[in-house]
């Protein structure tokens, strides 16, 4: 199925916008969106409407898929994994919880694609900041980032990484939530050198949190099997 074409609401359970209320995320969207004054209620009246309503986060689901996968020996998105492709499995678990899904670094038929920011060849952090810049020009208020190679991703993976500011999974960096303000630090990060995500990440304070069961972390075709 095409995952741009999905009409599943986007993911947004009440206990992740409390986990995110302190964060980036919440801020950022309120003052996009001022909550409405409180009005004083007439004798006899109930309010109709709440002025007081949650703020939901758009997230932008982010495949980066620009690498070389040399040690696998063939494009890794298309090895297949219990009968579907590696990164069919990745953009059905994001665009379940996202309100928008994109591909980064790579033509790939049935999704949005978008190209490597500044330019290709600077590994993952190239896929992310074409990300942040994407979603912070259309409205969106983080972007939800993996590798089109993890066909096990959590179905609550946005709510596991939610809280202040950036997070990314333990021991795979590029699965990771990330607000869009942080565009012009990745923009200045890559154009001081940096070519380290695990390095962008630490610049940013970004949390390290586990899941479980582990992220499966397929190099060669051999981590398919069983």
């Amino acid at each position: 199925m095409d995952q741009r074409r999905s009409s599943r609401e986007p993911f947004c359970e009440q206990a992740l916008c409390r986990n995110a209320r302190a964060s980036g995320f919440i801020r950022d969207r309120e003052r996009r969106e001022p909550e409405v004054p409180r009005r004083r209620r007439r004798p006899g009246l109930q309010r109709t409407r709440r002025a007081d309503r949650e703020v939901r986060l758009r997230l932008l689901g982010a495949i980066i898929a620009g690498g070389q996968a040399t040690r696998f020996g063939s494009d890794k998105a298309y090895a297949r994994y219990k009968g579907r492709r590696l990164i069919d499995h990745v953009g059905a678990a994001l665009a379940a919880q996202c309100s928008g899904l994109v591909v980064c670094g790579r033509a790939e038929e049935g999704f949005d694609c978008i190209a490597d920011l500044p330019e290709d060849g600077l590994g993952p952090l190239g896929g992310l900041n074409a990300a942040l810049h994407f979603a912070r020009s259309n409205g969106f208020d983080g972007v939800l980032s993996s590798g089109c190679d993890i066909p096990n991703l959590p179905d609550n993976l946005a709510l596991a990484l939610a809280g202040e500011g950036a997070a990314i999974v333990q021991n795979q960096p590029v699965v990771g939530l990330w607000p869009v303000s942080l565009a012009p630090r990745l923009d200045i990060f890559i154009r001081d050198g940096g070519r380290a995500l695990y390095g962008f990440a630490e610049s940013v304070n970004a949390r390290q949190i586990t899941v479980d069961p582990p992220l499966m972390n397929v190099n060669r075709p051999s981590d398919l099997e069983g």
